[in-house]
């Protein structure tokens, strides 16, 4: 209660900061861009954990053989500054983690990090004209650009119509501006969620004539190795079948949802966490190695997620000792009850309809002059 009556004070000036800057947009006092190109922006209005980077892997792919995809994303917590185009030997803290594992996923994807994210556009327009659809990661508030299609995902287990601003709640938003949003994705919902919750959450949610929901629950893939060379499929599903002590480590927001995966795996289950992409330090590493050597038992490994996956690559060398009994495990989203995969269709008609827009700009702008950006 006491740290609630101190934050509250700090929470209301960050809101009120948050709603004139938002206001300034509205009417129309600050501008925002909109480019001759579909763009689609995937964001939320909390801090960290709604599953950005599976839904944007899941939107390229399906779209990567249709369209030359670029992603651009501000790289959270990357070392360097302006615009970075990251490429196979991208090094970790020069783009983040996030776009560093889809690079690794898809690697004929362009992927690039800028701060200011109309240069970001511009530059890779101008650096690969052959560019169809750019998808900007994290980009809810990032008004300076008008995307063309917008998807706001909020995470079902963290109603934000019950949350406050930061830092006294998670938001970083006005739950007004979710009017914004042209598809919202409810994520991690339960695989078998009843109709009637969906329409509460709409209902909460305040859905608007225009607005499409889906909801998607999150589905766990088989581990991989995460130096690949270390063991074959069979053997590391031989692994799981002898109720391994799985040592859990993870950088990410919300780690306890691997959690009670591995519980479903696996009796002895322990944790250790780190602060959402933290870059692994020799201290760290030390810690959790002094911690698997510890597990009195042979059968035992380390189990951490994707993204962490990458920064291991990045930071761990495949020499050390827990390093190879080190797994993760792939998540991606599934749509629920989408049997005519409506999903995939509203995005791919979103993007014929600007398509066709781009051609109707295109023709305006060499007769009449500009009215968007090239």
């Amino acid at each position: 209660m006491l740290k609630e009556l101190f934050l509250f004070p700090i929470s209301s000036i960050y809101g009120t900061g948050v709603r004139l800057r938002n206001f300034m947009y509205d009417a129309k006092l600050i501008k925002s861009i909109q480019f001759d190109i579909p763009i689609i922006s995937i964001g939320n209005i909390t801090v960290g954990g709604t599953g950005k980077t599976p839904h944007t892997e899941k939107l390229i792919s399906f779209l990567k053989d249709e369209h030359k995809i670029a992603v651009l994303s501000r790289g959270y917590k990357r070392k360097t500054k302006g615009f970075i185009l990251g490429t196979d030997d991208a090094a970790c803290e020069s783009i983040g983690d996030e776009l560093m594992q889809i690079k690794q996923k898809f690697p004929d994807i362009i992927v690039a990090a800028d701060e200011k994210r109309v240069r970001g556009v511009k530059k890779l327009r101008a650096l690969h004209p052959e560019i169809s659809l750019i998808l900007l990661d994290d980009a809810f508030q990032h008004r300076k650009i008008m995307p063309g299609l917008s998807i706001l995902l909020t995470d079902f287990n963290r109603p934000i119509n019950e949350d406050h601003f930061l830092p006294l709640g998670r938001l970083r938003d006005s739950l007004s501006q979710v009017r914004r949003a042209h598809v919202i994705i409810v994520t991690k919902a339960p695989a078998d969620i009843k109709p009637i919750q969906m329409r509460v959450i709409s209902q909460n949610l305040n859905i608007l004539p225009y607005q499409t929901i889906f909801f998607t629950s999150t589905v766990y893939s088989d581990w991989k190795s995460v130096y690949p060379t270390n063991f074959s499929e069979s053997e590391i599903s031989k692994l799981k079948t002898n109720n391994p002590h799985i040592l859990v480590v993870a950088g990410i927001a919300n780690p306890e949802r691997l959690l009670d995966y591995a519980k479903s795996v696996s009796k002895n289950v322990e944790l250790i966490a780190f602060p959402d992409h933290h870059a692994f330090t020799p201290k760290d590493i030390g810690k959790i190695k002094g911690k698997f050597q510890s597990i009195q038992t042979e059968h035992k490994l380390v189990l951490t997620t994707e993204k962490d996956a990458v920064r291991f690559r990045c930071f761990v060398s495949p020499e050390v000792e827990f390093a190879q009994k080190l797994f993760y495990v792939p998540i991606h989203p599934a749509v629920i009850n989408d049997t005519k995969n409506e999903f995939a269709e509203y995005i791919r008609n979103y993007i014929r309809s600007a398509q066709n827009d781009t051609k109707f700009y295109k023709a305006y702008n060499q007769n009449f002059g500009n009215t968007t950006e090239k």
